[in-house]
């Protein structure tokens, strides 16, 4: 059974942090790479951060040096510390990962406001 399960976000001001969280059922964190990816309003779904199995992380050019992808295994769950905030990164913020197909979780609504 897959589950992802997003939490963490919220109102944030410009400038501020939010660490978002992914918590994944069964094996997913142990075999799959886990992305976070993030849809602001009127766009287009957009990879933001990667972590493979293994390998170095990677990060989209408008977050790179601000976001930090995580994982904790002991805990299931893969996290996005989310660092000097700006008015470009409102946005829903998914957390997935592919395996032939891709999966998705429900989302969790971050607000960055001045």
């Amino acid at each position: 059974q897959v589950q992802l399960v997003e939490s963490g976000g919220g109102l944030v001001q410009a400038g501020g942090s939010l660490r978002l969280s992914c918590a994944a059922s069964g094996s997913i964190l142990k075999i799959n790479a886990m992305d976070w990816y993030r849809q602001p309003p009127g766009k287009q779904r957009e990879l933001v951060a990667s972590i493979p199995g293994g390998g170095s992380t990677t990060y989209a050019d408008p977050v790179q040096g601000r976001f930090t992808i995580s994982r904790d295994f002991a805990k299931d769950t893969v996290y996005l510390q989310m660092n000097s905030l700006n008015p470009a990164d409102p946005a829903v913020s998914y957390c997935s990962f592919e395996d032939g197909l891709r999966y998705w979780g429900q989302g969790t609504l971050v607000t960055v406001v001045s």
